[in-house]
């Protein structure tokens, strides 16, 4: 069932960030990187068996924020695809200040939503900590990446390239770095590393089934005269 789930959600995400596209332009990007920011860090919290492998849920939501930002990369320039990765971090920032201040108010005896928001919530800070410092540098790591490996293979035929080798190398770091940071001492180290390495696989396996959206969104870009003129000063 989870293995079936899975698959289902790869389709669901790719195709709700090609809709937002289709429907929003380079502003659906911004707005689906603000909201997949935020689910991937309530989902991670969450642990399922998947594939015989012990695994985090929100890998795949997660990893269309690389391809949101490869998306903003290729379209817009780099520029624009660091300006996704801050909106993300904003967005996540201030979700959990708020989230904890909900959180300090006395609930009333009718109450019975409490208990159930901070078993879920009161590991938020942690996470975020974990989460920010792993979303900034590999999302950073893989907008330069992109960029680099463009301006080495520029030919539409090796989008493909530019988009899995960005990705799969950022995403490699960001795992390292979440995981260490976020399940050293919660979990025994053996227990750390196991989640580490499936956590990547599961990882690479979205990258790779994100291509294919990346063309699509290619394809359905309709430049302006602003985007146009974006461009050209990337070529």
């Amino acid at each position: 069932m989870n293995e079936l789930l899975f698959f289902v959600t790869i389709i669901i995400n790719f195709a709700g960030i090609v809709l937002a596209y289709k429907l929003f332009q380079k502003t659906g990007l911004f707005i689906w990187i603000a909201f997949a920011t935020i689910i991937a860090n309530i989902e991670v919290l969450k642990s399922v068996n998947m594939f015989g492998l012990n695994v985090t849920l929100g890998n795949v939501i997660y990893g269309t924020i690389f391809l949101a930002t490869d998306a903003l990369n290729e379209l817009y320039g780099k520029k624009e695809a660091r300006k996704g990765v801050l909106v993300g971090f904003f967005s996540m920032t201030i979700f959990t200040a708020l989230i904890t201040l909900s959180l300090l108010f006395v609930p009333s005896s009718q109450d019975f939503a409490n208990e159930s928001m901070r078993t879920l919530f009161k590991f938020m800070p942690r996470i975020l900590g974990a989460s920010m410092t792993a979303y900034l540098v590999s999302n950073l790591l893989d907008a330069t990446l992109y960029d680099f490996i463009r301006g080495h293979s520029k030919d539409d035929k090796f989008l493909w390239l530019r988009n899995n080798g960005s990705t799969m190398l950022s995403q490699m770091l960001d795992t390292i770095v979440f995981t260490l940071i976020a399940f050293t001492g919660v979990f025994a180290f053996r227990t750390v590393l196991e989640i580490m390495l499936f956590t990547y696989i599961i990882k690479v396996i979205v990258a790779i089934c994100d291509t294919p959206f990346l063309y699509l969104i290619r394809k359905i870009h309709k430049p302006n005269h602003q985007d146009k003129k974006q461009a050209s000063e990337i070529a």
